[in-house]
This record gives C-alpha cells, sequence and structure tokens, in this order.
C-alpha cells in the first residue's frame, strides 16, 4: 500500500496568517478613518471662506452685515451660523455633525479674517487646522 503525499497548510500557519491580517488591520483601520475625517473637514474651510466672500458682497450691497445669512449648498458634514451680526461684525461658524462622526470638529472666521479651528479635538487658535497634527 503506498501513501500519497498530501499538499496543504496546518492549522498553526493559518493562525499565523491571521495574527498578521489582524495586526495589519489593527493599523490600517484608525489611518483609513483619519482619511475620511481629513477628506470631510475639508468641506468647512472651503465653504465658511465662500461664505465669508457672500458677506463682503452682502455688505457691499446694504452697507451692514444685519440680515446676511451663510446657507452653503453643499453641507454634509457640518451645520453653519452666523453670530454677533451687527452692521460691522460678523461670525462664521461650521460645527460639524455628530452623526457623520465628525463632532470634534468647528471651524470659525469673522470680519477680519481672524480663523479659529478645532480639528477632531486639537485647537488652532489662529488658523483653520487640517489635521489632527496641529499644522495649518
Amino acid at each position: 500500500m503506498k501513501h500519497s503525499n498530501q499538499y496543504g497548510f496546518s492549522l498553526i500557519e493559518v493562525m499565523i496568517v491571521v495574527a498578521i491580517m489582524g495586526i495589519l488591520a489593527s493599523i490600517a483601520m484608525p489611518a483609513y478613518q483619519d482619511y475620511i475625517k481629513s477628506g470631510n473637514a475639508a468641506e468647512a474651510p472651503a465653504n465658511l471662506a465662500n461664505c465669508r466672500v457672500q458677506a463682503e458682497q452682502f455688505y457691499q450691497d446694504n452697507f451692514t452685515y444685519q440680515g446676511f445669512a451663510c446657507v452653503p449648498s453643499d453641507s454634509r458634514n457640518f451645520d453653519y451660523s452666523v453670530a454677533n451680526v451687527s452692521a460691522t461684525t460678523y461670525t462664521l461658524t461650521a460645527t460639524g455633525r455628530s452623526s457623520q462622526n465628525m463632532g470634534n470638529f468647528s471651524f470659525t472666521v469673522n470680519q477680519d479674517n481672524v480663523k479659529t479651528s478645532t480639528y477632531d479635538g486639537t485647537v488652532g487658535a489662529t488658523c483653520w487646522l487640517t489635521s489632527s497634527s496641529g499644522t495649518c
């Protein structure tokens, strides 16, 4: 009786591959989530810059900021508001929507182009942050 050689993987070899895949996934998932948040966060500075231009156009037409509203047409991840409105001042704010996993994000700008931001919990006092590393 002749025995044939069997080919395949042992249980230990399969378990090593599963462990390696788990390690790679644990590294890749947070990086991917940061990448997604970074892409979603780009919406706010773009829309606030556009709203700022619209506010200045409104002021040129009306000689006041009172009555101005910031209503971006493509607001998927942020809610926008105008505060501290007077004849010569305003503050535009974009607040991240928790339902979009952007609850720790906010961006502001005023009539003097003074910018502040909170990027996933990291505070930028004089600029709009573009990453959680604190760089503008």
